[in-house]
């Protein structure tokens, strides 16, 4: 009988061209594809909630599968994860309904990007090193600013393929925790390097070359130029992804 999985991982991206496949270049997805098919001695497609970009991280991705084999879901996850490389880790598995998706089903998705104000070998891949004072309260006061349904085209990597640039943005707040600033943004959908846009951008308050009234107008002007250079990929992670109860078994 054939049967979705919805499939919970965690990697470091690093050493991945993102989540997707690609032709010239290693990725998560190939690598799940590829240790899933020989598990299941079938081959298995994988299909995740969003795709993220070289180098950006997920403490928590979603993808389903399906397939016709029936096995013990914890033994399985025991072996996948023994085949895996090790900056991919498998969180847990879940039947789902045949006709519920990753993607389109998703109601939100989370994501936090980290700063550290230190030099720090430890933290040199996975967050981004940022050395001027950083202003909470006026950097909050600006992503405030950003919540609510509207168009990111601003925000958003030009000639993307997509039906609509809105998106109805539920949070956007830094915090400071352990000496690490951080932004934590969800929202039900995201454009293409739209949070490393928005980081940016925020980075302009939080160094007085833009004011934070002045995020509604340059909204308004739907024009990527208009907002500030993308922060590296590498302190971006995906954190969570909300989906509805209905789907699960």
């Amino acid at each position: 009988m054939r049967r979705r999985y919805f499939i919970y991982l965690s990697f470091n991206g690093t050493t991945f061209h993102g989540w997707q496949i690609q032709p010239n270049g290693n990725s998560v997805q190939e690598e799940l594809e590829k240790a899933l098919s020989t598990l299941l001695q079938e081959k298995i497609a994988v299909v995740g909630a969003g795709r993220t970009d070289a180098g950006v991280h997920a403490k928590l991705m979603v993808a389903h599968f399906e397939t016709d084999n029936n096995f013990v879901i914890d033994k399985f996850i025991y072996n996948l994860n023994n085949m895996l490389p090790k900056f991919i880790s498998i969180l847990g598995l879940r039947e789902v309904d045949l006709d519920f998706h990753a993607r389109f089903d998703a109601l939100s998705r989370t994501y936090e990007y980290h700063i550290t104000p230190n030099k720090d070998p430890f933290k040199a891949e996975i967050s981004h090193f940022y050395k001027r004072k950083m202003d909470l309260n006026l950097m909050n006061n600006a992503a405030q600013q950003l919540l609510g349904k509207k168009d990111f085209s601003c925000f958003s990597k030009s000639k993307t393929q997509t039906f609509t640039n809105d998106c109805d943005l539920q949070k956007a707040e830094w915090t400071e925790k352990n000496g690490l600033f951080i932004f934590e943004i969800k929202a039900n959908r995201f454009l293409r390097n739209m949070v490393r846009a928005v980081v940016g951008t925020l980075l302009e308050v939080n160094e007085g070359r833009r004011n934070a009234e002045s995020i509604p107008e340059l909204i308004a002007s739907k024009n990527r130029s208009n907002a500030g250079v993308s922060v590296p990929a590498k302190g971006l992670f995906l954190v969570d992804i909300e989906y509805p109860s209905k789907g699960f078994i």
